[in-house]
């Protein structure tokens, strides 16, 4: 059985559908010139196809950026409806969220780093550490300096020339002001020979005359041999569950499909006028960037990619989205499971275009009873 989806325009390219087959085989069809690319479990194949429109730019569709796709605006990841400041129905607009000038100067470098990264431009990435900074690698390597930084990452490169770097932030608290610790994951892909592809670090921030820079950062890379298990991991989400949050109720329905190689959830979100929205999410492991991912789409023409990593008791989710007007959204959305019938969701750290919006209540989200 083959699983298709369409969606619209995106990124320069006119992406035509994305495939969830039987045997975990993942692939993305996307317009572009006149021809039809796709990515089908890491192996790219090209047909001619004469009727297709050229694309107004001239870009490459490569599933391995596929994370960075602007997805979803302020929706729920697990279908509780979120006010967004582009509705009209709503009367009451979301206040930007309150965020520090030594955070927000650190969210920027982090941008800044992972921009850099994707270049490959090693002199560049080691220039966001201080002068004598450090870069200690898994395997306990130190290296003190920028140079020696530089050297490192140089070696990186040329070892994969194609890989690209997803930073997910799980924490980033101010010690002092000069100082910050920040504790996140990364996602390196294509992965790295002999490692997952997913690492957790910390970082330790410091001002140098109005600058935030690196003085120390520790990388230890996650075992993520797990594979199909941590798809299993999301068993207990099979089933149909409900909530309610300030009125507006949401029931969604998780099944398996392709062989349990991936999750559907299908949900409905009633407003308080009786209005309903509808959504579909698919939920998998793409072995190609060693992870979890989500596929989201909404019948008001949002769709969104997720980057999932497992947590202790639950999943923290790393949504990258665009609405269907066209604004770009992330958030970071964490589930925690509370026990067979019963799990708490949360959206943090949401940014709906360049205004940030505070934290969604905790809300939780309960099994519905079978039927007798």
């Amino acid at each position: 059985m083959i699983y298709y989806l369409s969606s619209s325009c995106l990124s320069g390219d006119r992406l035509i559908g994305v495939v969830f087959s039987e045997s975990g085989r993942l692939s993305l069809w996307a317009e572009r010139g006149k021809t039809l690319e796709s990515n089908i479990g890491g192996d790219r194949r090209t047909k001619r196809t004469d009727e297709i429109t050229p694309a107004k730019e001239e870009r490459t569709m490569r599933w391995r950026t596929s994370l960075a796709i602007a997805v979803i605006a302020a929706s729920a990841q697990f279908g509780l409806a979120q006010q967004t400041v582009s509705d009209p129905k709503v009367k009451t607009v979301e206040q930007p969220a309150q965020v520090s000038p030594g955070v927000a100067a650190i969210q920027v470098q982090s941008d800044a780093f992972v921009d850099a990264f994707n270049r490959h431009d090693a002199k560049a990435v080691a220039e966001f550490w201080t002068m004598d900074g450090e870069y200690i690698d898994d395997a306990g390597q130190v290296y003190e300096g920028r140079k020696a930084i530089e050297d490192c990452y140089t070696q990186l490169f040329a070892a994969s020339p194609e890989s690209k770097i997803q930073i997910l932030t799980d924490s980033l608290r101010m010690l002092s002001g000069g100082a910050a610790i920040e504790d996140g994951r990364a996602l390196v892909e294509p992965a790295p020979v002999g490692a997952s592809g997913i690492s957790s670090y910390t970082a330790v921030h410091v001002n140098v005359d109005g600058k935030w820079l690196m003085a120390s950062v520790r990388d230890i890379w996650s075992d993520s041999s797990g594979g199909m298990n941590d798809v299993a991991d999301l068993e207990f989400l099979i089933g149909v569950w409900t909530a309610e949050e300030n009125g507006i109720r949401t029931e969604s329905n998780c099944e398996w499909i392709c062989n349990k190689r991936f999750v559907e959830r299908k949900y409905t979100a009633t407003q308080l006028d009786g209005t309903s929205s509808t959504g579909l999410q698919i939920i998998g492991w793409n072995p190609q960037v060693g992870g979890v991912q989500s596929w989201d789409f909404n019948s008001a023409g949002g769709h969104a990619v997720g980057a999932w990593v497992a947590t202790d008791g639950g999943w923290l989710a790393k949504i990258t989205g665009v609405t269907t007007e066209g604004v770009t959204t992330t958030s970071v959305n964490i589930l925690r499971r509370l026990d067979d019938d019963a799990y708490v969701w949360q959206s943090t750290d949401r940014v709906f275009g360049d205004v940030g919006l505070p934290d969604t209540n905790e809300v939780i989200i309960r099994r519905k009873p079978v039927a007798q």
